[in-house]
């Protein structure tokens, strides 16, 4: 700390001033900083991947497709074809058992109930099934 003394205007005792000098503390901060920014390794922003060498195999089997409609009256239809929940539910439950699961594609419409749309999603969770697809959302962007 420093003292800085000086005198007053005639009176009998000097006015004392205490300040504390900053500047030790400013160069010991900055050493600390600079230290710092040295021990920091390089980030390198790139992932290293061990990609396949050559071709990949050609897979002459098309995935089958199940094409789930819900129209704006709230209506589930499997293939074109107007289902219950408990069809619903029996269906994915076929499919589900498969080795092989076929791709799943939901198309719902804007102005179906969500509710409708979320218990569709809910029983294909619940059945198994994990090739799933949402067709047509490009609707709901306003």
């Amino acid at each position: 700390m420093a003292m800085n003394i000086r005198s007053g205007s005639g009176a009998g005792d000097p006015e004392v001033m205490m300040d504390i000098n900053t500047t030790p503390l400013i160069d010991v901060m900055l050493v600390l900083l600079v230290m710092l920014i040295i021990t920091i390794p390089i980030q390198l922003h790139s992932v290293n991947l061990d990609m396949p060498v050559g071709t990949p195999p050609t897979n002459s089997i098309k995935p089958e497709k199940i094409q789930i409609d819900i129209d704006e009256n709230s209506v589930v239809y499997w293939q074109g074809q107007a289902v219950s929940a408990e069809q619903l539910e029996a269906k994915m439950a076929s499919i589900g058992q498969l080795v092989s699961q076929p791709e799943v594609h939901i198309r719902p419409n804007k102005a179906s109930q969500y509710a409708v749309f979320a218990n569709v999603l809910s029983t294909s969770k619940r059945k198994g099934l994990t090739k799933m697809a949402v067709i047509g959302s490009e609707q709901f962007v306003q």
